[in-house]
């Protein structure tokens, strides 16, 4: 029999308000509190810095580790507005600092890509740090507000004058919450900076960690292009140029750069949606996948590199060495989650299918000196895989007999008896 419990009513309901729900329940928003959550708080804002460059307002990005553990962001973008918000009637800057998904990605006016998903990045900041200072350069002024635990401290007040625009936003994580310290991997931070600005042309980062006086510059004009070189920097390539595309398809714009290498290993495939890498992939990848393996097949085929009684290519056949950065970008994309690990948006899988299948099966047909050694390292991949499958098979099929044949002879794959004899001579 159940019990009804002593004491359960509408009084032990609890409403947690503003950024309490973020300090109580962190992993939802930024993962594990350890180290990786760390380097999230570093990436939910240089993701907003991000997203000004992303929309043509900045192209310099700064960020400074200091000796104490606390960061430093800095961006010339527009500077975030600190103008009184008509409906809340507090400054817009203290909204987006304060406030859960709270930002100028959910209309119009704000972003057409953007980094962030929930428009939480900032205001998860500022509730995991001890205190945060956000200073802003806008309409020849500096404005700035400090906050504590999330809290702010005091209004939005401007201090001096300021020339140009941005925003700088220098916050202290919270050891409350990162029980495992404050302490970052700089080679870890450093990849993320990397990435970032493969992956906006035009875009510098600038990286100082006082800790160590270690100090990296990144800028690429080439891109995601670039990105791949260096990715496959040291290994013997099947194409010297990359493949490049850049296309857009409805409000998806794509962008793909592959290289084949000499090795046998696995692909080495990057994905990333609005600047941010999913590490599991997702709809994009998915897109990418399919297409580059319809295409080589029919490609193989019209060229009778592929005869008529010969099995297709799978995907792992033409994936064999294959070093690839996809990138899209497009308004309200969907993840599996706040931490973005995996895109969603289907649009995004038909995007990039439409656009490989254009153009590599074009880039096929200009390059055939290249395509022929793309193919015909495919076709050995086929040929090693099918063989160990059938090793496999054929000690699968001894073992379900429970017969074994001396160490000297194998047993044969054919399952004919017309075709199959020992002859054994004395």
């Amino acid at each position: 029999m159940i019990t009804e419990p002593q004491g359960y009513d509408a009084s032990q309901i609890t409403v947690l308000e503003g950024l309490d729900a973020v300090r109580k329940r962190p992993g939802m928003y930024i993962g594990p509190t350890d180290i990786n959550g760390l380097h999230h708080m570093i990436k939910e804002v240089v993701d907003n810095s991000v997203d000004e460059a992303l929309a043509g307002y900045a192209d310099t990005i700064e960020i400074t580790i200091y000796n104490d553990g606390s960061v430093r962001v800095t961006d010339n973008g527009r500077g975030i507005p600190v103008d009184i918000h008509p409906k809340h009637q507090v400054s817009a800057l203290q909204l987006a600092a304060t406030e859960l998904h709270a930002g100028g990605k959910f209309g119009d006016g704000g972003y057409k890509v953007s980094s962030g998903l929930h428009g939480v990045g900032l205001s998860v900041v500022n509730a995991l740090s001890e205190w945060m200072r956000a200073e802003v350069r806008r309409h020849g002024k500096l404005w700035v507000q400090e906050y504590l635990t999330g809290k702010p401290k005091g209004p939005v007040a401007a201090v001096g004058a300021a020339e140009g625009t941005g925003t700088a936003i220098h916050f202290m994580p919270d050891i409350t919450i990162f029980k495992d310290g404050i302490d970052y991997q700089f080679k870890a931070v450093t990849q993320r900076f990397r990435e970032m600005a493969y992956l906006t042309k035009g875009l510098r980062f600038k990286f100082i960690d006082e800790r160590t006086n270690d100090e990296v510059n990144f800028y690429f004009e080439g891109g995601i292009i670039s990105y791949v070189r260096h990715l496959n920097k040291g290994k013997g390539v099947l194409h010297r140029l990359p493949f490049y595309v850049e296309r857009s398809v409805g409000d998806v714009a794509v962008e793909v750069a592959m290289q084949y290498t000499e090795s046998y290993d696995t692909d080495s495939i990057y994905a990333f949606a609005n600047n941010i890498n999913n590490t599991d992939g997702g709809a994009h990848l998915s897109g990418f996948r399919t297409a580059l393996t319809r295409v080589i097949n029919t490609y193989a085929r019209s060229k009778s590199l592929l005869k008529d009684n010969d099995t297709n290519l799978t995907g792992d056949d033409v994936r064999e060495g294959l070093t690839a950065v996809i990138s899209v970008k497009l308004k309200d994309p969907q993840f599996s989650s706040q931490t973005k690990e995996k895109l969603v948006s289907p649009e995004a899988a038909s995007a990039v299918g439409t656009v490989m299948g254009d153009a590599f099966g074009a880039w096929l047909d200009e390059n055939p000196a290249e395509a022929r050694r793309i193919i015909e390292k495919a076709v050995s991949a086929s040929r090693t895989r099918l063989a160990v499958q059938k090793v496999r098979d054929t000690a699968r099929k001894s073992a379900m007999e429970g017969f074994s044949l001396p160490g000297k002879l194998a047993d044969c794959s054919d399952t004919n008896p017309a075709r199959c004899e020992l002859y054994i001579v004395e």
